[in-house]
């Protein structure tokens, strides 16, 4: 493999679209209200996007260093383990990544400062800054925060709360309670994806000391948390709907919902982790066409 398609390959493409899922419901929420700034959509995105490779890469190095990614690991073969990127070359490009997250980010609160005050800026700045250590320290470190099984808090609440309640008071200014329930509704689909990821690589975990929520709790009671967090998702949405009722078609993301169902007794019915790997990315798309279609029903 070229260094280029290795780099390509490490960054993880794939997972990109669950990130921006946050922004864009926070954004078309944003734009509901008539508050929309298309400079700070791009700046949030462009942000988001960096941080979530740094996250990939930061987990590449991580797992890689404990021994988590080996031969045994089911999903694709990472970078670091598989010797197409080196230790040294992955840390360098961790450094990269910060840098240019900090950089985007810094320009997106500049951008922001128009509606927001001095001291919301900083808040704002230190957030992102917390945004970044959460990528870093999920596998990296003395005690990455993963290998103890709060991987799927953490998702939560960056995936979630911070992500669509950060955008949309970057566009406005202002904050309401409510969107407490679309912004919940996201990060417990997100974290429904981290789940399957654990699910599916519980039995090598178990062997490599990544003590993961899956790991403490065993696969059949995973299963049913699966479920529960997926099905909340959906209720909390249709919570905020039926508050904001205007139009039947604020309900066009319930489209999502069978996608989503389907992947729920898909999961049920699996007994064989690694043949779970297919659904991250149908439940990672799933996500991603819930934001898109709520985000734009909020609008109708």
């Amino acid at each position: 493999m070229s260094k280029t398609k290795a780099w390509i390959h490490a960054f993880r493409l794939r997972t990109l679209p669950l990130a921006l899922s946050s922004i864009i419901l926070g954004s078309l929420i944003a734009a509901s209200y008539n508050q929309f700034n298309s400079i700070i959509f791009i700046l949030a995105i462009t942000t988001t996007l960096f941080l979530q490779i740094l996250s990939n890469l930061a987990n590449d190095l991580g797992d890689s260093i404990s021994g988590a990614d080996n031969a045994n690991r089911v999903g694709p073969e990472r970078a670091v383990q598989s010797g197409d990127i080196s230790k040294k070359e992955m840390k360098n490009m961790l450094y990269v990544f910060i840098t240019i997250s900090l950089t985007s980010g810094s320009f997106l609160i500049y951008e922001a400062a128009q509606i927001i005050n001095l001291q919301e800026a900083l808040v704002i700045f230190a957030i992102g800054i917390l945004a970044i250590l959460a990528a870093i320290n999920y596998t990296i470190g003395k005690n990455p925060y993963g290998y103890m099984g709060f991987g799927d808090l953490f998702v939560f609440i960056f995936f979630g709360l911070v992500g669509v309640l950060g955008c949309y008071f970057l566009h406005t200014g202002d904050l309401h309670w409510d969107i407490l329930l679309p912004a919940s509704s996201v990060g417990l689909l997100s974290t429904g994806v981290l789940n399957l990821n654990n699910m599916r690589d519980i039995e090598n975990d178990a062997q490599t000391g990544k003590r993961t929520l899956v790991v403490k709790i065993g696969s059949k009671a995973a299963k049913n948390y699966h479920l529960i967090i997926l099905s909340l998702a959906m209720l909390l949405a249709i919570a905020y709907s039926i508050i904001h009722y205007k139009s039947i078609f604020q309900f066009i993301y319930l489209l999502s919902f069978p996608l989503i169902i389907r992947h729920m007794n898909t999961v049920i019915k699996n007994d064989e982790p690694q043949k779970l790997d297919p659904e991250l990315k149908k439940l990672a798309i799933s996500c991603f066409l819930f934001s898109l279609t709520f985000g734009i029903g909020t609008l109708l």
